[in-house]
């Protein structure tokens, strides 16, 4: 993304980037998150939605409304 006004690293020490790293892999591990990847995986992604995970189950939303906050915009999240 040549150009981008956003920073898409963080500027982090090496032992706070180690720390994050070891935090965020032990997040990815868990039991929970393992199950959703799984889910995802037998689904399949398209490139016109994304997969919303409820209590009942997993729906599809559309990019648009995801990344729009559904209608109510992003200036409070």
């Amino acid at each position: 993304m040549k150009g981008t006004p956003f920073k898409l690293k963080q500027k982090l020490s090496k032992e706070a980037a180690l720390k994050k790293a070891v935090r965020d892999l032990a997040m990815a591990k868990t039991p929970v998150r393992r199950f959703k990847k799984a889910q995802n995986q037998r689904l399949g992604q398209r490139s016109d939605s994304d997969l919303h995970h409820t209590g009942s189950g997993v729906r599809r939303v559309s990019i648009k409304n995801n990344r729009g906050n559904f209608g109510n915009g992003t200036k409070t999240e």
